[in-house]
């Protein structure tokens, strides 16, 4: 059965509707909130802008706050180290009387 069903979310004015998992619901507004927010920010920012450009300025605003925000989860490093320790754990273990 498909649980996706259709919500209407308004962006600068215009609607648009979107098909979403009903889980998804929730995420889906806030992150129109979010957007709205952003927008309104930049408006009173810059004034004169036409709203494509504010569009532009916001999906660049939270394409880097994503990007820093992934960064910050990287967990390769720990990984890596992790299996340093592993190995040598291992290798101590297996070289010892235990």
């Amino acid at each position: 059965m498909d649980d996706k069903f259709l919500i209407h979310v308004e962006i600068a004015g215009k609607s648009y509707g979107v098909r979403i998992e009903r889980e998804d619901e929730q995420i889906i507004r806030k992150a129109v909130v979010r957007i709205r927010n952003k927008i309104a920010q930049y408006r009173n920012i810059y004034s004169d802008v036409d709203v494509k450009d504010l569009l532009a300025m916001v999906a660049f605003h939270l394409s880097v706050e994503n990007l820093q925000l992934e960064q910050k989860n990287d967990t390769s490093p720990f990984t890596e180290k992790i299996q340093e320790l592993t190995k040598q754990l291992e290798s101590f273990l297996k070289d010892s009387k235990y």
